[in-house]
């Protein structure tokens, strides 16, 4: 990891768990096709730098059909059909914001300003979603939340789902904040997603701690 994350995360990397998580991932790789390709993998610290997060969405797992994981959760590159979940995502930022959709699924505008778009396990098997959970990411990615939450400007995080929701458990909420609604699935979307306004209210809880808001708004 050629990023400010590196010293923050060091000693993660000398962890036995972090040896055996490599050694299933790249034994899965041998032998079957595994999602994100494993340059993108890290892509949410490489774009979004430990010292400029301000917000951080927490995914679950990666997309796990052809070419639509790169590292950013809920994000696809531009040429990729949208997921159900992101167009309902879309369709939230404009309710709220008025934000007209963007035509694509790419939201690397997002982490290029501090919104870290991380995914509680960053690999899966290509249609298998889950296959990759309980294998050692989540303890990785619990310390990436650990230490996010460990610094003293306020982050706002924004939680959608069950699963994210239960990791509210390791952020403290009298210096962050903690935005949470049903996920954008079209499982759930409409049970507590739409009309939640998190972008407005991930907004306000910068402002009010004095910290720039982010422009959502995502280039066409």
């Amino acid at each position: 990891m050629k990023t400010d994350w590196n010293p923050v995360l060091r000693n993660e990397l000398a962890q036995p768990y972090w040896h055996e998580l490599q050694a299933f991932v790249a034994a899965e790789r041998d032998r079957h096709v595994v999602y994100p390709p494993a340059p993108d993998v890290f892509a949410a610290l490489h774009l979004t730098p430990f010292a400029d997060t301000r917000v951080c969405i927490l995914g679950q797992d990666p997309y796990h059909g052809p070419r639509q994981a790169h590292g950013l959760c809920f994000s696809v590159r531009r040429e990729v059909p949208i997921p159900p979940s992101l167009v309902n995502i879309h369709r939230e930022l404009h309710d709220d914001l008025g934000v007209d959709p963007p035509g694509h699924g790419n939201l690397e505008a997002w982490a290029r300003q501090g919104v870290l778009l991380l995914n509680t396990t960053l690999t899966v098997r290509a249609g298998q979603a889950g296959s990759h959970q309980g294998h050692g990411w989540e303890t990785f990615t619990d310390q990436v939340i650990r230490a996010v939450a460990a610094t003293p400007e306020r982050v706002v995080f924004v939680l959608w789902g069950s699963h994210a929701r239960r990791k509210k458990a390791l952020i403290d909420t009298s210096v962050h904040a903690v935005v949470e609604s049903a996920h954008p699935s079209p499982l759930s979307a409409s049970n507590g997603f739409f009309g939640s306004r998190p972008f407005s209210r991930a907004n306000a809880a910068l402002v009010a701690a004095g910290r720039e808001p982010v422009d959502w708004r995502i280039p066409a």
